[in-house]
């Protein structure tokens, strides 16, 4: 099996990359947290010292980062240390699996290019839950061969691999899903609470929307009225899952990317200003579903 060099071990890296060690990878690991790469090795992972450490005489590099400037310095390099680009092997193929903007996709794509390496960014859907149990959806942009190349790996971390376009795509179709995602958890939150203002049972409620015209993903998937599912961050204080901060930069990307292309997106700035107020409340580092709480009366979230 090829090796694999992952950096980034967060609460979606960290699984990603014990699922391909289960899939028989040799996984050599690099995170700026020694707990994330301690952990990954006592599921078998090499660690290394460096990122470049990681990556130099891996068959294929795989990145979940933060946000663009982190994966330009990282794969590019700058004024004081190489890029991951100068250090791989030819050959190497090159994943990044952050969602960031489309530009940053880009550039790090030419970049590679000029050095004769495959790229893709594949940005993932699914979640922590997804992360965990190897069903991602991976939404690739970069050349028919990069994609082709990456089948392999991809599928030991996930269920559905789409190739959205030329490099970039992946990071558009990505936040155009978060931006919906977005607009769903908001209106059916403010549905359910509606319901439980006039006395219905939220399980009820839900039940009857999931197969009505009001059907959708968190209501099938990821409720956020608590006590109406199990097994997801609003049954549990709205810990896990995708933390509001997240959702924030991901609508911040939406509307960036409205601008570039003027295109109308209403409901998205709404969203984004909705989550945005949640945040600046003390609730960056909740599940994005608690934007139930906004709609919801006081007596009500204490209980």
């Amino acid at each position: 099996m090829s090796t694999v060099a992952f950096i980034g071990l967060g609460n979606m890296g960290g699984p990603m990359a014990a699922n391909l060690i289960k899939a028989g990878f040799t996984v050599k690991v690099f995170d700026l947290v020694p707990a994330a790469m301690q952990t990954l090795a006592e599921q078998g992972a090499l660690t290394a010292n460096s990122a470049c450490g990681a990556a130099a005489g891996a068959d294929i590099v795989i990145t979940m980062l933060p946000a663009g400037k982190h994966v330009r310095s990282l794969y590019v390099g700058d004024d004081n240390a190489k890029g991951l680009i100068d250090v791989v092997a030819a050959g190497t193929l090159l994943i990044d699996c952050s969602t960031i903007d489309a530009d940053s996709a880009r550039f790090v794509a030419k970049h590679a290019a000029e050095k004769e390496l495959a790229f893709i960014d594949a940005p993932v859907s699914g979640g922590t839950a997804g992360a965990a149990a190897g069903t991602l959806t991976f939404i690739c942009g970069g050349s028919d061969s990069a994609f082709e190349q990456a089948q392999g790996v991809l599928n030991a971390m996930g269920g559905n691999i789409f190739h959205a376009g030329a490099a970039g795509a992946g990071q558009v179709a990505k936040i155009c899903n978060n931006m919906l995602l977005s607009v769903l958890m908001v209106a059916t939150s403010e549905s359910l609470q509606m319901g439980i203002d006039h006395g219905l049972d939220p399980q009820i409620l839900s039940d009857i929307m999931k197969v009505s015209s009001g059907g959708n993903w968190t209501l099938d998937k990821y409720n956020p009225c608590p006590g109406v599912m199990e097994s997801v961050p609003s049954s549990n204080g709205y810990q896990g899952g995708f933390m509001v901060d997240l959702m924030v930069k991901d609508l911040g990307l939406s509307q960036e990317a409205a601008l570039l292309s003027n295109s109308s997106t209403p409901m998205g700035a709404l969203a984004r200003s909705l989550y945005v107020n949640h945040a600046k409340q003390g609730n960056g580092k909740r599940d994005f579903s608690s934007i139930f709480e906004q709609f919801a009366h006081s007596e009500q979230i204490k209980k």
